[in-house]
């Protein structure tokens, strides 16, 4: 029962993951592209894309850390494991441990930091984007990496029960 609500859960990310990162790159990449055009061959430059193209890669850092938990293909120190591979399941669980915890905590505080852009009512210089909307990644990309961790130690533990059994 719960290896089918993590996969409803898994494809659901996944989704949103891809999508959303797709769909981000390729507006900061039209606009880019756009602004570079418009600025040789008119000679006249977007002010707003650079805020755009910042704004993205806000967004695809911290979603993409979700999605790069999914994939294992978070920067790792393994020379331990290397060094004394008995170690590896051990450490394996503690590196989750370490994620899950920093994951919490960009939840709560990126949760208080969203309310206070909710309550001061910022915006971006240019595009006038309420920074509430930008500061709300921050718990949305603490869940998610949350959520993703936990799969991962989920199938950890049933490939070590797999292995015993």
């Amino acid at each position: 029962m719960f290896g089918k609500i993590m996969n409803a859960v898994d494809k659901a990310l996944t989704f949103f993951e891809d999508w959303t990162l797709f769909i981000t790159v390729m507006a900061a990449l039209a606009a880019l592209f756009f602004n570079v055009v418009l600025r040789y061959g008119f000679n006249y430059s977007l002010a707003w894309s650079e805020e755009l193209v910042r704004e993205v890669i806000i967004y695809t850092t911290l979603i993409g850390c979700s999605a790069a938990i999914k994939n294992r293909s978070m920067i790792k120190i393994d020379a331990l494991v290397q060094l004394v591979p008995q170690m590896k399941p051990f450490l394996n669980y503690f590196s989750n441990l370490v994620t899950l915890t920093f994951s919490g905590l960009m939840l709560y505080y990126g949760w208080l930091m969203a309310e206070l852009q909710l309550r001061t009512h910022q915006k971006t210089i240019i595009l006038q984007i309420p920074l509430v909307y930008l500061y709300a990644i921050l718990p949305l990309a603490g869940a998610m990496m949350s959520i993703r961790t936990i799969q991962v130690i989920y199938q950890d533990i049933q490939e070590d029960y797999g292995k015993k059994g």
